[in-house]
């Protein structure tokens, strides 16, 4: 392996982020909450979601870098760990610019129970980018079997807990059925 390539495959992800902050401020995404306060922890289901540093969506943005690992592993196998996470990070960066576009907000606010989504502040799409490189540096080390594990542990306590996750997040934004969306909204 390269050391140089693995280093330079770090650095570009920090640079990738910074360009995906940045790309966001253009775009006019407020910075923080526009309640004007900073939480570690929002665990509300309310007009703070996606606002703050970590909230219930947290974890499927880890369950990405459990994903883009495994993606990583079978596609780029031979490529050093640092040139993996800048991809990851690519791909993460991009998700983060095209949900808060109008499209997807409009799109979470008409087929999800997300009704007053107004997309995310900076600091949680940068913590939505930083949860993935968590999940993905921690799928590195971790046995397939464990991150699977979590996975799915995380899949079943959101559900549980806010009635979504990853997969009826992305289930209801590429095909809304209406009966699942009553569920998720309690009725």
């Amino acid at each position: 392996m390269d050391e140089r390539e693995n280093r330079w495959g770090w650095v570009a992800a920090g640079l990738i982020a910074l360009g995906a902050c940045l790309a966001l401020l253009a775009m006019g995404r407020p910075p923080i909450c526009t309640c004007g306060t900073v939480e570690f922890w929002h665990g509300a289901i309310d007009s703070g979601n996606s606002q703050h540093v970590a909230d219930w969506y947290s974890p499927s943005h880890v369950i990405h870098g459990f994903l883009f690992y495994g993606a990583a592993w079978l596609l780029l196998r031979e490529r050093p760990m640092g040139v993996r996470l800048a991809v990851a990070v690519a791909v993460e960066a991009a998700w983060e610019l095209l949900e808060n576009s109008p499209v997807i907000i409009d799109r979470y606010r008409t087929a999800t129970i997300a009704l007053g989504y107004s997309g995310d502040s900076i600091l949680n799409s940068m913590s939505d980018i930083g949860m993935m490189a968590l999940g993905f540096l921690f799928a590195g080390r971790a046995s397939w079997r464990v991150t699977l594990a979590i996975g799915l542990g995380f899949e079943m306590l959101t559900l549980w807990v806010i009635r979504d996750n990853l997969t009826l997040n992305v289930l209801m934004l590429t095909f809304p059925i209406e009966a699942v969306k009553t569920w998720q909204s309690g009725l």
